[in-house]
């Protein structure tokens, strides 16, 4: 990948927001942690993390929910996903928005950030794959299918879809070990702005 977005790096076949929220090591152990004979293995590079004032660090807590189970809320609900070739927690969603009955088509980018730039995610919005439904909906990052088929159900009219901000530990296809960061959804407006969506505080929350 020849970039992504100014601030961002491929870390261990992942790439990392440059809004940073929790530990560098426990993003990248999550992150590439081989949960899939998919997952690819590439050389981790050095990055360089720029700060973020107004977002602080979360705490980190264990999970006490057991895994979420497969449902087929995003059935009927065809959708393209852009992502780099080498990023292992992009795949790992794909898989869980699948197993929720979404019909994915995969496309390997050499640059995902040209993607949020056409369907106008917001640079502090953005994560490491960009997913836009036939209808032209918009899912930034790591959104649970849950807040998706809610969404999609009874769209905001001002709205053009949801967003995960960075990839926080414990949310589809970032989940390591039994950590859990609790972290937001956001919505998307037309007009370029953003509120919350929803607050994920405790795993139970995301299924």
């Amino acid at each position: 990948m020849n970039r992504f977005i100014n601030e961002h790096n491929l870390i261990s076949g992942c790439v990392l927001s440059a809004i940073v929220v929790l530990p560098l090591s426990l993003t990248i152990a999550a992150c590439s942690q081989p949960n899939s004979a998919a997952a690819d293995s590439t050389p981790a590079t050095e990055p360089t993390v720029a700060t973020h004032t107004e977002q602080p660090t979360a705490e980190i807590m264990p999970v006490s929910a057991p895994s979420d189970t497969q449902s087929t809320i995003l059935k009927n609900i065809s959708a393209t996903v852009y992502k780099d070739a080498n990023c292992g927690c992009c795949k790992e969603w794909v898989g869980y928005a699948e197993g929720h009955g979404l019909n994915a088509t995969a496309q390997n980018v050499e640059d995902v950030s040209l993607f949020k730039e056409r369907y106008s995610v917001p640079q502090q919005m953005r994560s490491c794959h960009t997913t836009v439904t036939t209808d032209g909906y918009v899912f930034e990052g790591h959104v649970p299918a849950k807040y998706m088929a809610q969404f999609l159900k009874n769209p905001p009219s001002d709205a053009i879809g949801l967003a995960v901000p960075s990839m926080p530990v414990g949310s589809p296809g970032m989940e390591y070990q039994d950590k859990f960061m609790p972290y937001k959804v956001m919505q998307l407006n037309k007009d370029g702005s953003t509120a919350i969506y929803a607050t994920i505080d405790t795993p139970q929350q995301q299924i």
